[in-house]
């Protein structure tokens, strides 16, 4: 973890609105965890209604504890993705090349020594397996990452009207929501001049679970991952929920499967199809009943544990770090902009 001695000048809580940052909220708000100055929503404009339904009651918390919350945003990620005016950014769709790919080989021989060497090459026929693949991702970094620290940036009194330059001396300490059963996700690289992280659970040795369990004490038993309803990375619990349980955002979803299949409205077309699901078929003929191994393990709890084991909501999207476990990418201009 972090172990710098830098005083920090403000403390604020990157707020996505799931389980644990909710915990870290409550938290702060209840004076179990003490110096908390604010807390920052960056608003990817396309999270499920129950995360803006969590972050109008954090809301009101905050404001009983005087505590501000910063929402933020760098516009409508469904919308932008397919608007061809805006600029074009990466979601992690799943891919599948056309049936005419071809793959390259390497022709090799042995001589008599037993040393492989390669002779020529031939092209066959790809698989289907080796026609699927995924997009590149930037829609973290853009949506999230780089308005909460342009936010950060203003909070520490750089100046208008694009708040890049933070007077020398002042830092902020980012509370960030990784429990214990994400330390996998961690990553305490100092990004930039002005932030440190911090990790309160770990601090804590709070796994999401415990979490789980705290909110349910709180009267928050109710929480839910913070994460867009159309995140190609949603499990096949997740899936079966939200077309079981919530069938607008279901519908909202099967939209705009169809309306990727080229990728975005913006770039180069696809030689190929874009698709939310990984089974590289349009979303409402995927096979989200199938249980995979994962969901199996997920539901082996201890016999006193008292949560739902059927639960889809395991993780969610933070800023700083995916679902899926990939590193978060961004491009120049997103440097810049963040």
């Amino acid at each position: 973890m972090n172990t710098t001695t830098t005083v920090p000048t403000l403390r604020l809580l990157s707020l996505g609105a799931g389980v644990q940052s909710t915990t870290l909220a409550l938290m702060a708000c209840r004076g179990e965890l003490s110096g908390l100055d604010g807390a920052i929503f960056a608003d990817t404009g396309w999270e499920r209604p129950a995360v803006y339904r969590q972050v109008e009651r954090l809301e009101a918390e905050f404001t009983k504890a005087g505590i501000p919350l910063h929402r933020v945003s760098n516009g409508h990620l469904r919308k932008d993705t397919l608007d061809p005016s805006k600029r074009f950014v990466s979601i992690p769709y799943f891919t599948l090349a056309p049936e005419d790919t071809m793959v390259r080989e390497e022709i090799t021989e042995t001589d008599s020594d037993g040393r492989e060497a390669i002779v020529g090459y031939r092209e066959r026929p790809a698989t289907r397996r080796e026609r699927e693949g995924i997009g590149r991702r930037q829609c973290t970094y853009r949506y999230k990452i780089a308005p909460i620290n342009r936010a950060v940036r203003m909070l520490l009194g750089a100046p208008a009207p694009h708040y890049r330059r933070v007077p020398k001396g002042r830092v902020a300490e980012q509370w960030i929501g990784f429990s214990t059963d994400e330390i996998y996700r961690v990553n305490d690289r100092r990004e930039n001049a002005y932030t440190i992280k911090r990790f309160p659970l770990l601090e804590l040795g709070m796994s999401r679970k415990d979490c789980l369990r705290y909110l349910r004490r709180a009267g928050w038993g109710d929480v839910v991952s913070s994460d867009c309803i159309g995140c190609p990375h949603h499990n096949n619990a997740y899936w079966r929920q939200m077309r079981d349980e919530r069938p607008e955002e279901w519908a909202d979803a099967v939209e705009f499967d169809h309306a990727i299949r080229k990728g975005g409205a913006r770039g180069e077309p696809l030689r190929g199809q874009a698709f939310l699901h990984r089974s590289c078929v349009p979303l409402e003929l995927a096979p989200i009943d199938r249980v995979t191994r994962g969901e199996w393990k997920d539901r082996q709890l201890d016999l006193f544990d008292d949560l739902d084991p059927d639960d889809p909501d395991t993780g969610g999207c933070s800023p700083y770090g995916c679902i899926s476990g990939a590193p978060v990418t961004e491009d120049d201009d997103d440097r810049e902009a963040a």
